[in-house]
């Protein structure tokens, strides 16, 4: 069975499904296409107001196509770096660029370039038996997929070191531990977890989430007086979007707000 990215909808939550488990839901050109355009459709769609990534049965995703790496390294270098750029980076940069929240729900193995999906989401649910694993220096290779760069932005450098140096596994309650990890369930329970977080926050405000996850995004690259001009401009933004008048009303009104 050829690996793909399913989707479907719960109500206003888009859940994308990657479908390998075969291989437990490895990663592929195939997947990287459907996922580049399911991020850039749903964020363009007004009736998605959030994403649920995970995968399909007892795995999250085992990274990347040993074998089809080693068939890679027949080929000029050029080949494999093209096909990286237009293929898992692109999707990557596809996850960062996506106004909707974007949770990723994980069972079983997150491993290599699943764990730089994971990590490339606002939020992490994971299963208690979950396991991840930047493997890539136990087979002679280094990361991709930002990983490194998620890793040193979220954790301790000696604990990020220890993942890729190492290339240890690392439990979901130690990363909820260190705060990479927002909620740990029971096994099987993760995509039902990120699918009532996902509604708490499909009932806040799209255009303010947007906001926060674009200041949020770009704060580490900011001085301080650029970071607060940013937040000025969303602020006055959101504050004149009918968004911020509805929040406003019913805050004073003591109601619940009805966003749109």
């Amino acid at each position: 069975m050829a690996a793909s990215l399913q989707s479907h909808s719960v109500g206003a939550t888009m859940v994308l499904t990657i479908s390998n488990p075969e291989h437990r839901n490895a990663l592929g050109p195939d997947i990287y296409t459907a996922g580049i355009e399911a991020f850039n459709a749903a964020d363009s769609n007004p009736e998605v107001r959030s994403i649920v990534l995970t995968g399909e049965g007892a795995h999250f995703c085992a990274g990347g196509q040993l074998q089809r790496l080693k068939d890679n390294r027949q080929k000029p270098p050029e080949f494999q770096a093209r096909g990286m750029d237009e293929g898992l980076h692109s999707w990557i940069e596809a996850i960062h660029a996506c106004s909707k929240p974007v949770i990723a729900a994980v069972e079983g193995a997150c491993a290599g370039a699943g764990f730089s999906v994971a990590l490339a989401c606002d939020m992490v649910v994971a299963a208690d038996n979950a396991v991840f694993v930047m493997a890539y220096s136990n087979v002679g290779l280094s990361p991709d997929g930002g990983g490194s760069w998620a890793l040193a932005r979220q954790l301790p450098r000696a604990t990020v070191m220890q993942l890729l140096m190492l290339g240890e596994r690392m439990s979901s309650p130690r990363l909820h531990a260190l705060g990479l990890v927002n909620e740990v369930t029971a096994p099987t329970a993760s995509v039902n977890a990120a699918l009532a977080l996902a509604e708490r926050l499909n009932a806040r405000a799209p255009n303010v989430l947007a906001s926060l996850k674009e200041l949020v995004n770009d704060a580490p690259n900011q001085a301080l007086h650029a970071q607060l001009s940013a937040e000025r401009d969303h602020f006055v933004r959101n504050l004149h979007h009918a968004n911020g008048g509805e929040g406003i009303g019913a805050f004073l009104e003591k109601r619940e707000p009805r966003y749109r």
